[in-house]
């Protein structure tokens, strides 16, 4: 019985394997035939946006005193 569970998850999962696959060939596969031919790809229209960063001005560091220390 085990056996028998054991070969229907191993067929489940190839099914599935196989489903996925062709949904990925079905989606992509024009590019593929595209580039096995040697063929120039389209550019994209897809710009991903871009994150400036602006520099914070440094502050001064904090000096401990005396206080602080004998707290730490």
């Amino acid at each position: 019985m085990i056996a028998a569970f054991g070969t229907l998850a191993f067929l489940a999962t190839l099914w599935l394997l196989v489903v996925v696959g062709a949904a990925v060939l079905e989606e992509s596969g024009a590019k593929i035939v595209a580039a096995l031919k040697g063929e120039p790809q389209r550019p994209s229209t897809y710009v991903a946006p871009v994150r400036l960063r602006m520099r914070l001005r440094s502050t001064k560091p904090m000096r401990a005193t005396a206080q602080w220390r004998a707290a730490a």
